[in-house]
């Protein structure tokens, strides 16, 4: 089995038990994969564009397992599948973006982490992946606004930001309340203690 080429096929039956297995159509395989990334983007919250160069197989696998980690798929795409894919999807906008070896990072929940994670993975290897734009929620990014994103804290840190902003006027509130009648029972516990002494 060690020259065995694992293909999509179509299984055609010839008599006595045999079995031989022909190649999909080209076209019917570039079809799937189109509606697979149209899928893809627009499930994703986010659609991270990159270009691979100069990166060997076994560090993308690395950038893989780490993007893996936050639930971040990160694929290798052909161009022109990309375009065809970004305008079935209603983003054609996008299609401006893919020229050159690109490879997509397709996030699902959090907006900010997969351009945190890619942050990171190149901080730490001190390799060079660029970052060309990216779909954000529908809309297109360009490099800086991607790189901007990544700075942003994550969606419980802004929650929990929020939620000590709204809590501060309210403590404040309460303090500012308590305050008079805190005076007054000082006030009435010096009176008693003055009058239990005389």
């Amino acid at each position: 089995m060690k020259d065995t080429w694992i293909l999509p096929a179509l299984t055609m039956e010839i008599g006595a038990g045999r079995v031989f297995y022909l190649p999909k159509a080209r076209k019917e395989q570039k079809a799937e994969q189109v509606e697979l990334l149209t899928e893809k983007l627009r499930k994703a919250k986010v659609a991270l564009l990159t270009d691979y160069r100069g990166l060997t197989v076994t560090q993308l696998q690395d950038l893989r397992g780490k993007l893996r980690t936050g639930d971040v798929e990160y694929r290798v795409i052909k161009n022109t599948l990309a375009r065809r894919a970004a305008e079935a999807a209603g983003v054609s906008a996008l299609q401006s973006e893919l020229e050159g070896p690109v490879a997509i990072a397709f996030g699902y929940d959090d907006l900010s982490l997969p351009s945190k994670l890619i942050n990171d993975w190149v901080r730490t290897t001190r390799l060079k992946l660029d970052v060309k734009g990216g779909l954000v929620e529908g809309r297109v990014f360009t490099q800086d606004q991607v790189k901007q994103l990544a700075d942003l804290p994550s969606r419980e840190a802004l929650i929990a930001q929020l939620m000590g902003t709204l809590q501060s006027p309210v403590g404040q509130l309460v303090g500012i309340m308590q305050t008079p009648l805190q005076q007054l029972l000082g006030v009435l516990n010096a009176y008693k203690t003055k009058l239990e002494a005389a």
